[in-house]
């Protein structure tokens, strides 16, 4: 059964001019959404550049709807729930994860309460939180977002297919905007999920690997796909944490902690065209971006 999350009017920040900027984009008739994905955030390298860049990018790509991988956001592990209202105030829209939602113990009551951070749908239903989110963008059109979590290379949960085929079904009675965010570590199994959904979901984005893929592209059925978003945060790195570190673990075969990196900050993500009558998409626009400049 679908999770149908409404959202507290009062959360929008409808009152602030960046929100009466976005919603005037509605007497335009666009007769499209467009979506910034943003990719996993790592750490505080991973905010700073938000911080940085995100308002800026809603504006120049007039974005609908903004959706941020966090599963990382508190320390390069897990995420806290102070981080999470940290990253709400900002404009972004919802917050996605994946396996790593529960490092942080004080997410996990946390994820019960706040509909706007979702877990992967296919853990078993008596793991706190909910796995879809559906509801209106600035801009008036209802879209919805399925996060789900692969089982190659990962812990073994539930099947992400047999998950996605019934939580799509549902949301298509309300919309046919559906973008998924499939948190996987094999490429092959995250290209067999978009085939196997093309035509049927608006986009499906990989995250996890923090490794950006450059294979963006629309499938011939209408279905916006890339491998990996990457990382958004710390790339003078080994995947986000210091080099030093992750070589003396390869090295040696020794147990090492793993701390943040924090050299050359990226903000990586995806911007995505989506028609609002078919939910085909239009567009994929892959992004990759210093800090400045």
């Amino acid at each position: 059964m679908v999770n149908k999350v409404q959202i507290d009017p009062a959360t929008r920040r409808r009152g602030s001019p960046f929100f009466c900027v976005l919603s005037a984009r509605q007497r335009l008739n666009r007769g499209t959404v467009r979506v910034l994905f943003v990719g996993d955030v790592f750490g505080k390298p991973g905010r700073r550049i938000l911080d940085l860049r995100l308002r800026a990018l809603i504006l120049e790509h007039r974005i609908d709807f903004c959706v941020a991988n966090v599963e990382n956001a508190a320390g390069g592990f897990g995420l806290t729930p102070q981080i999470a209202e940290e990253l709400l105030s900002k404009d972004i829209d919802l917050l996605t994860s994946g396996n790593h939602i529960w490092d942080k113990k004080a997410i996990i009551p946390y994820l019960s309460t706040q509909p706007r951070l979702l877990r992967p749908a296919n853990y078993p239903v008596s793991a706190p939180g909910v796995g879809v989110f559906l509801d209106d963008t600035r801009c008036g059109v209802r879209v919805g977002v399925l996060n789900l979590q692969g089982r190659v290379y990962m812990p073994a949960i539930d099947c992400p297919f047999a998950a996605a085929k019934a939580a799509i079904e549902q949301i298509r009675k309300e919309t046919p905007i559906i973008v998924v965010d499939f948190h996987g570590e094999a490429t092959s199994e995250k290209q067999a999920f978009a085939w196997c959904f093309d035509g049927m979901v608006s986009a499906v984005v990989g995250t996890h690997t923090h490794v950006q893929t450059a294979d963006e592209r629309i499938l011939p059925r209408g279905t916006a796909f890339i491998t990996d978003l990457g990382m958004t945060g710390p790339y003078d790195s080994v995947i986000g944490s210091v080099t030093d570190l992750a070589l003396e673990r390869f090295l040696t075969q020794i147990p090492v902690r793993l701390e943040p990196a924090s050299a050359n900050p990226r903000f990586c993500g995806a911007v995505i065209e989506i028609d609002e009558q078919t939910g085909r998409a239009n567009s994929i626009l892959r992004l990759n971006m210093p800090a400045g400049g």
